[in-house]
């Protein structure tokens, strides 16, 4: 089986865009993360990155190197393109076929979840059944963006799914776990923010000191569970 149907076109002069679609689709993103190993797989002089997202991937090029190994007239643009082009019948399997499953601990306090109370009014339920939504469900990460380690998860329960606030926050705080719409994401930097906060987990999701520094990466799984204030001091120390 194939990669399913998709359409490339130049994203400035040193990229392209690989675009499956414009929903929020497990399988459509299986189908981004595999063509996103492929590619980083490929022996393609001249090739930057690959930056996957929820329906589509950027490929980014060196266009003078690329050109250097390109027959003659081609462009970089559409030498990069037929190589993506080639793997259109190759089989939609990731590269490393592993599916990293994590857990994550959040404290649900008030003291860390200021709009705790308000997404519990606005579905007209407590507190405690929203932490207990939040929880239940194992998430996708489907891409990594906004922020060094930023990742956008989904789907969360229809029964707490809220609207971004209208006018955002100045500042929210690392590890503040939020809700916008269907998606869940946890700020890996202090920065300004309109996602709902409904906790805030003492791991540190960027480290630029680690070896791999974002503690996330597309295709995990993820699963909140939730933790006292004291636990959630004793990670910060150092003994969870």
């Amino acid at each position: 089986m194939g990669f399913p149907s998709f359409r490339i076109q130049p994203l400035g002069d040193a990229a392209l865009l690989v675009h499956f679609g414009d929903a929020i689709d497990g399988e459509l993103n299986e189908a981004v993360l595999a063509l996103f190993h492929r590619i980083r797989a490929l022996d393609l002089p001249g090739l930057l990155d690959v930056v996957p997202a929820y329906g589509s991937l950027a490929v980014y090029y060196d266009v003078y190197t690329v050109r250097q190994f390109s027959p003659g007239g081609v462009t970089a643009y559409e030498t990069v393109a037929g190589h993506i082009l080639q793997m259109h019948a190759e089989p939609a399997v990731a590269a490393d076929g592993a599916i990293r499953k994590l857990t994550v601990p959040v404290c649900y306090s008030l003291k860390f979840a200021p709009d705790l109370a308000l997404v519990a009014g606005q579905k007209g339920i407590t507190p405690q059944e929203v932490v207990r939504l939040h929880t239940a469900r194992i998430y996708r990460v489907y891409m990594i963006g906004f922020l060094p380690g930023f990742a956008y998860m989904g789907e969360v329960d229809e029964r707490i799914a809220v609207p971004r606030h209208a006018q955002p926050r100045r500042q929210v705080d690392a590890g503040c776990v939020g809700i916008a719409g269907r998606q869940t994401g946890i700020y890996p930097l202090a920065s300004p923010g309109g996602w709902q906060i409904v906790g805030r987990t003492p791991l540190k999701l960027f480290d630029p000191a680690r070896e791999v520094p974002s503690l996330f990466r597309p295709g995990d799984e993820v699963q909140f569970y939730s933790i006292e204030e004291d636990e959630f001091e004793n990670y910060q120390s150092g003994h969870p």
